[in-house]
């Protein structure tokens, strides 16, 4: 069964795109605040279970939104890599949160509201609409995210409140 809606059906919005830029943009803000809550060595070392270090999957997610918006704007297929150079370093690692901040805010008005029941193939990889796309953006985050609540809070750190997702 497709879920996909032909381009000649009428959609019926229930989400504009400039909330749903700024929903995920609170997402990214809320998360940014949780880097910066971690201190730089736990960033890079701590882990839980078998776990990731929580920069491993702040690498992920840096690996998905900023190459992943591009793709979907350019229809440019994106090579899908968790490798960012940032040095260890975390002040290194929140300017390229910011960076890929931007790119998606750049290119989020290049995508009509047309395109968002658009199939298309993530990263080579990955099959489903643009919004579905966009929508496990934001989910993995939030996921990901629930993994350094717990690694704070292991860490006698308090986390930021989870409903803080208001611009910095």
């Amino acid at each position: 069964m497709s879920t996909a809606i032909s381009p000649n059906e009428q959609v019926a919005q229930v989400i504009l795109p400039a909330e749903l830029l700024a929903h995920w943009q609170g997402h990214r803000t809320l998360t940014r605040k949780v880097i910066e809550a971690f201190p730089e060595k736990d960033f890079f070392e701590y882990s839980i279970g078998g776990m990731r270090p929580f920069s491993k999957m702040v690498d992920e997610l840096l690996s998905i939104a900023g190459p992943g918006i591009q793709e979907i704007v350019t229809g440019q297929q994106a090579a899908f890599t968790e490798e960012v150079y940032h040095g260890n370093s975390k002040s290194k690692v929140l300017e390229l949160w910011d960076e890929t901040t931007e790119k998606i805010y750049a290119n989020w008005t290049k995508i009509g509201v047309d395109k968002f029941h658009e199939i298309i193939k993530l990263f080579g990889q990955y099959e489903g609409t643009v919004q579905s796309a966009i929508l496990y953006f934001i989910d993995n985050e939030i996921h990901h995210r629930g993994q350094g609540y717990v690694y704070l809070r292991s860490l006698g750190i308090e986390p930021p409140m989870f409903w803080e997702r208001n611009e910095l």
